[in-house]
């Protein structure tokens, strides 16, 4: 397998998404307290994409919290021309992803949770279906596997330890 970049946050310009607000209830002798949980998918529109959980009693804060640790969580993302190199799927939890490469003017085809990390990690053209589970914080989890997961022909030909031309001609 290949290995995941790790990108530092002082190198780019990031723009974040709100992918998920809920409200979250806990139950203590003393009645309910209530809380924030945010999830966020930050990224800098050319391959650099992460994810973050925050939990606050305020929406405000929650967000914060949610941005800061997308930020501790960024990772590099193969593009070429605007798409994928490949087809490819994975799952967390009970959703299931799959994204596919397309040609030239189709754009982002994929719902809401998968579509705010394709668009921050500056994805133009992809096909991308969810299957299972819908629940926001899984879907996001399984869409960043499926791109962490993706190589390019510079990696595979690193790793089989051959030149660029043998992996496109055999």
């Amino acid at each position: 397998m290949s290995e995941i970049k790790k990108v530092k946050t002082t190198d780019v310009d990031l723009k974040d998404r709100l992918v998920g607000l809920n409200r979250v209830t806990k139950v203590t002798k003393g009645g309910r307290t209530f809380s924030f949980s945010a999830v966020v998918v930050v990224g800098d529109e050319n391959g650099i994409v992460g994810i973050g959980h925050g939990k606050a009693k305020e929406v405000v804060t929650a967000i914060g919290k949610g941005v800061e640790d997308a930020k501790k969580n960024l990772f590099k993302i193969p593009l070429i021309n605007g798409t994928i190199p490949h087809e490819q799927s994975s799952h967390y939890g009970g959703a299931k992803v799959f994204i596919k490469p397309a040609s030239s003017g189709t754009g982002v085809k994929a719902g809401g949770a998968m579509r705010a990390v394709l668009e921050s990690a500056g994805i133009t053209d992809i096909l991308a279906k969810s299957k299972g589970s819908s629940n926001n914080h899984n879907l996001v989890k399984a869409t960043m596997l499926a791109l962490q997961e993706l190589r390019d022909a510079y990696t595979v030909a690193n790793i089989r330890g051959v030149s660029l031309d043998k992996v496109f001609n055999g």
